[in-house]
This record gives structure tokens, sequence and C-alpha cells, in this order.
């Protein structure tokens, strides 16, 4: 068995919408590394994208999965449940922002996560319309392809979309995009498209995934916790790729002053086990009747069991205090490149959800260039992921316990790409 040969049968069974960016094929993983069919070794700086937190393997993980197999892999938790459900439940009602009553409900997906809280918001305060921003990310479902803001490839040739949802600009300084302009936009909104008595929810990403690593201003997320105050709309955070330490806090709203009344999260969660979750206001968790939430797989004993045990490493490594600590080490490279790498625009981010931004001389994207970097990187061995509107961004998702001498080695083949 090699590449070329998966590469063909790929191809002939599988269909291209399901796109594929790597043309070798995993054999093994073990923390920051992944070796292929052949034999080559990867630093894998995408942690299926955003979901490897606590890297390929932990033993921790492992050894739960394992113990949980050895119980039961599924009964339905809406059918016959179990005590673990509870417990994460438990924890995470204790660890997510704000200082009120929260319940939390599991899932599989990431989308499925959006999906719910949209559900859940509707439910709670009896309206249809929710407002997302440009640049943002929320799923491949069609409520969330309607939320998300970037048309290709995630949108193209599949609506029409669900009604009832409507986008304004994300804050980008390097484009000229205030918070106030922002701001304003969400005020025309109100005056030309949609009476903010119809909008149930306001949804946006603490810093946009697919979006390009753009974090949100301070003083944009408190207007909007004031925004939705006023008029009685409930403000959703999806923390789906921010959540679980990435950003230098188990969520990512904890680097603000005021809280969300839902928070959606999935990825690292459950550290490569599909589970997603909506934590919130326990009157607006309420608001659906019962048997208005749930799924077949939803909250399998497996990926729960995962999930506690990530929790347990989070803590018991220190590794969200260790992931604040390589982002600025990334971050300082990346800046000290900037005299040598003109096309280095911008390096954004927070803890360790950092990105570089590349553009031409006059300021414009440059995906051609960022494709370039990322297609000589992985010929070095260093697997690396492009975001951004226009695929002009490298983001660096590398797990939290990757080791010292393998971050390096990561940094100094980036460092040889970009210069030349």
């Amino acid at each position: 068995m090699n590449n070329a040969d998966l590469v063909s049968r790929k191809d002939a069974a599988t269909p291209r919408g399901v796109g594929v960016m790597c043309s070798f094929y995993a054999e093994r993983a073990e923390n920051a590394e992944i070796w292929d069919v052949e034999g080559k070794r990867y630093i894998d700086f995408a942690a299926g994208i955003a979901v490897l937190n606590t890297g390929h393997r932990h033993p921790r993980l492992v050894q739960a999965i394992q113990q949980q197999l050895e119980r039961f892999t599924h009964t339905a938790y809406q059918i016959v449940p179990y005590a673990s459900y509870i417990e994460l439940a438990e924890k995470i009602n204790a660890r997510a922002p704000g200082a009120f009553a929260k319940k939390t409900a599991f899932f599989t997906t990431g989308a499925e996560a959006v999906e719910n809280a949209i559900k859940i918001a509707r439910a709670a305060t009896g309206r249809p319309g929710v407002i997302a921003f440009s640049g943002g990310f929320h799923g491949r479902t069609m409520m969330g392809m309607a939320l998300t803001g970037k048309v290709v490839p995630y949108k193209v040739g599949f609506g029409p979309f669900p009604g009832d949802v409507f986008h304004a600009p994300y804050p980008c300084h390097l484009y000229g995009v205030s918070v106030d302009d922002s701001l304003r936009a969400l005020e025309q909104l109100f005056k030309a498209d949609v009476d903010p008595q119809r909008v149930a929810a306001i949804i946006f990403e603490p810093v946009q995934g697919e979006g390009g690593f753009n974090v949100a201003p301070a003083s944009f997320v408190e207007a909007l916790r004031t925004l939705c105050d006023r008029h009685g709309i409930l403000l959703i955070a999806d923390e789906v790729q921010t959540g679980f330490g990435r950003t230098g806090k188990l969520f990512a709203m904890e680097h603000y002053s005021v809280s969300p009344d839902l928070i959606t999260m999935a990825k690292s969660l459950a550290g490569g086990m599909p589970l997603s979750g909506v934590v919130g206001r326990a009157e607006v968790m309420d608001a659906p009747a019962p048997g208005g939430l749930g799924g077949t797989y939803a909250g399998n004993p497996l990926a729960v069991a995962s999930a506690l045990a990530v929790l347990d490493v989070l803590e018991s490594e220190n590794l969200i205090h260790r992931g604040a600590e390589l982002g600025r080490r990334l971050a300082e490279r990346l800046e000290d490149l900037r005299s040598s790498v003109p096309q280095i625009a911008e390096v954004r981010g927070v803890g360790a959800m950092i990105a570089v931004e590349l553009c031409k001389a006059d300021g414009s994207p440059d995906p051609e260039f960022t494709r370039q970097v990322q297609h000589r990187a992985l010929e070095r061995g260093l697997l690396l992921l492009a975001c951004g509107v226009s695929g002009n961004v490298i983001r660096f998702l590398f797990p939290l316990t990757i080791g010292d001498a393998v971050m390096d080695e990561a940094l100094d083949i980036l460092g040889d790409v970009l210069s030349r």
C-alpha cells in the first residue's frame, strides 16, 4: 500500500466534494507527529483542524476510552442515560464563563451545536431572526451555511438557504473595518432589514477561525452585549475552534468582561472523539420542550469519557499556560521575520491561536504566496493550514502538548520556508 495507490482509490470511490488537502495517508500518529503509509514523518500544525489540543493519542485519553469500551459503547442517552454525561455537564457548567446558573446539552459535531444553539435561542425568545458576521464559519449544514460568511467553497451551489439570517461586517483592523463600522452596520440592519424585536440571537466567534483568526476587540464584544440586552436578543459565542485552551483560557470568552448567553463547543472538547455541546443560561437552555434537543449519537459515552480526560489533562499538565507560552514563541519568531519577508502583513491572535496574514506589496491578499508557503512546508514535513476569506492567512494549530524539540524544529522549517 502506498500513497499513490490510495489517491487513485480515493478518486474512484469518494466524491470530489469531500476535499482532501494532503496527498499522503496517515498510518500512525503520536502527540504532534504523523507518519504516513510510506513511513514519512510530518509535524502536525493542523491538529485535525484544532481538535487535538491534547495531541494525538494522549495516554490518559486512550485509557479513558478503553475503560469505557469495556463497559458499553452506546445506549442513546435519551433512551438509557449514563452518569458520565451528567458529570461532564456539571464540569462544563462550572467552568464556562458567566455568573449565573447554567445547563449543558451534548451533541456530535460543531455544526450540530450551532444548529441547536439557534433552536434554543428561537425557543427561548419566540423570535426567528439571527445575525452573524462576514468571515465567520459556523458549519456545513443548511443553517450553518446560512450563518457562514464565506462563499467559496462552503456556499457555492447549495442555496437557497434558510431565511431570517442577516450579516454584518466583523471588525478587521488590517482592512479598515473598525468596531464603529461594525456597530453602525448592525444599527443599519435594524433600520433597513429586520426589526430588532424579531431577532432571536447574534452569533459570533471571539476569534474567527476560517475567517483568518481575527480577534474580536473587547469594545466590540462589550457593545454586542449591550445591544443584545437593549433589544432582548441572546448573544451566542461560537467557541467550536477557540475552546479548551487554544486561546490561553479554557474558553476565549474568559478574555472579556462580559459573558454570552450561550456558548457552542466541539473540536478539542473530546480530543479527537466526535462530541459537541451547548452551554448556557439554565432558563434559556430549558426553553425547548422534552424531545426538542438530542440526537441518536449525541453525547456518545466513548466521547464523553475522552472529554472528561481532556479536562483532567488540561489542568494536570498546565496546558493552557503552556499553550500561551508556545503561542508567544511562535508570534515572536514571525515578528522577527517581518524585516526579511515583506509579504508578512500582520501577525495576530491570542494564546496559541496565532496566524500570519500574507499580502502583496500593494496590500492586497496574496493567496498564491500562501499556497507556496503551505506546499513547501509540507515538502519539508510541516503540515500547515490556510484560512481567511481570500485564502491568504496561515493559521497555526499545533497540539498544546508538543515537545520543545519538535516545536523548535517546526519553527526552523517555517522560518526557512518563509524566508526562501
